[in-house]
């Protein structure tokens, strides 16, 4: 294993190019942490690089020691950095002593669909942080997939793999680019149309979310559009004291997700996913 003190050399300037990469254009994923890299290799995502600080490579027996261990054993490259270096690479403020490169695998909307359970589309959710949060809930409660469109933040930008805590790799998520392309894959592949809206929906505890379904969820503030919402075949609503305005978009997202997966029982669970403890 080599160790790099140098902000110049390539390895450097190849992770500052993934973290400016524009999303149109993405080849690989910055995953910053030991658990997210973690999560990322053990569900088979291909890992092009991993760097580690490498004062924490001296602490045998470590995490961040055993974790570039199996890395290498895996046939990843792996470096050790400086401090210097390190922050270079890193794009939080404290970094955790472990990053790394992943290839890019973007998927198709039929992923999502094939599992005939319930999708959540993301439209207008800017902040990264939500967008994270979301795919979240949505690995959490067994939903089928996550459909974000060009109008939400990145899900596969830094800031939102961060807050997805690793389940961006265990449920298709799929950038979809416009929310009429989501709402055509629902439609051609049976599934029906919901848009959640703050009020005037029907309670989302009297729709059936057993059937296939997407649903779509509005951004920070503003909700849906009203032409977005007026072509979903129905609106529903979470149930909520007048004297507040509106949900967060994650918090209503995890209700709607976890809905489902009280009507479906037992059954939400027959991918393979760990029951609710």
């Amino acid at each position: 294993m080599r160790t790099i003190t140098s902000r110049r050399n390539p390895v450097v300037a190849a992770f500052r190019a993934a973290e400016r990469s524009r999303r149109a254009s993405r080849r690989h994923l910055l995953l910053d942490g030991a658990r997210l890299i973690d999560d990322a290799h053990r569900a088979g995502w291909p890992l092009q690089q991993a760097v580690f600080a490498s004062e924490a490579l001296r602490q045998e027996g470590g995490q961040l020691a055993l974790l570039a261990r199996r890395l290498e054993a895996a046939g990843v490259p792996v470096d050790a950095v400086s401090a210097p270096v390190l922050s270079a690479i890193s794009p939080v403020r404290s970094p955790a002593g472990a990053v790394a490169l992943a290839r890019h695998r973007p998927e198709r909307a039929e992923r999502a669909f094939a599992r005939a359970g319930l999708v959540i589309a993301p439209v207008g959710v800017q902040d990264p942080g939500n967008v994270g949060a979301i795919i979240r809930a949505a690995d959490a409660g067994s939903a089928a997939g996550v459909l974000v469109t060009d109008a939400s933040a990145d899900p596969f930008g830094w800031r939102a793999l961060r807050g997805a805590m690793g389940s961006t790799f265990r449920v298709p998520v799929i950038d979809v680019g416009r929310a009429g392309a989501a709402i055509d894959a629902a439609r051609a592949h049976g599934a029906t149309v919901l848009a959640a809206v703050p009020r005037g929906g029907e309670s989302v505890y009297d729709v059936d979310l057993t059937r296939p379904s997407l649903v779509l969820v509005g951004g920070e503030g503003g909700g849906l559009a009203t032409g977005t919402a007026a072509l979903a075949d129905g609106c529903i609503s979470v149930p909520m004291r007048r004297s507040v305005e509106s949900l967060n978009a994650a918090v209503a997202a995890a209700l709607i997700v976890y809905e489902a997966r009280r009507q479906r029982g037992p059954q939400a669970d027959s991918d393979g996913g760990e029951a609710a403890s």
